[in-house]
């Protein structure tokens, strides 16, 4: 008998001050047995940085071929296409030659480091890929967030994206750092 997958609502209140852009999600999320809070929790972020009328969430990890989150114009064509953790160089210059931009989060302390040390140096020959790497207390603090009933308030300002949750008790700072060839 296979696992089902476990569902969280999310309701997202989002004040990006860099782009601009303001605006309220609900979100529906099923995590699927093998993920962690902590990866769900990535897409969620994932989302609120780029967060976009027509940015959607993928159909999950058993999908090949398509992204965490992807973004496509009215016509279908790829816009953005957005991955988490610790893809193979092979998925992101197939997705570099699909879509416009093309965006990782990369977590998980130590194992990204050692991802990025291995692929860092090819990557940054993919011109139309950006690299964000989540500090592996950050993205701890973002997955002890994970509720099945999500309020989150979230204020994204110099680079810095501060999730509040809706009664004020927790509030976490994450600060994705962009990677390049030099590290």
């Amino acid at each position: 008998m296979a696992l089902k997958s476990t569902i969280f609502k999310a309701t997202v209140s989002i004040a990006d001050m860099d782009r601009p852009y303001y605006g309220e999600h609900a979100f529906t999320l099923a995590r699927h047995p093998s993920e962690t809070d902590e990866r769900m929790m990535v897409r969620l972020l994932a989302f609120i940085m780029f967060a976009d009328e027509r940015l959607e969430f993928g159909r999950g990890l058993s999908t090949e071929d398509e992204p965490a989150l992807w973004q496509k114009d009215y016509s279908g064509t790829i816009e953005r296409w957005i991955e988490v953790g610790l893809p193979d160089e092979r998925t992101l210059r197939k997705a570099a030659g699909r879509a416009a931009d093309v965006v990782v989060l990369v977590y998980g302390g130590k194992a990204a480091e050692i991802w990025w040390g291995k692929e860092g140096k090819a990557l940054s020959r993919i011109a139309n890929l950006k690299v964000f790497v989540i500090d592996s207390a950050q993205s701890a603090a973002l997955a002890a967030l994970a509720e099945r009933g999500m309020q989150l308030q979230c204020t994204i300002q110099d680079g810095q994206v501060w999730l509040t949750t809706s009664d004020g008790a927790q509030t976490v700072l994450i600060e994705p750092r962009r990677l390049t060839a030099s590290g």
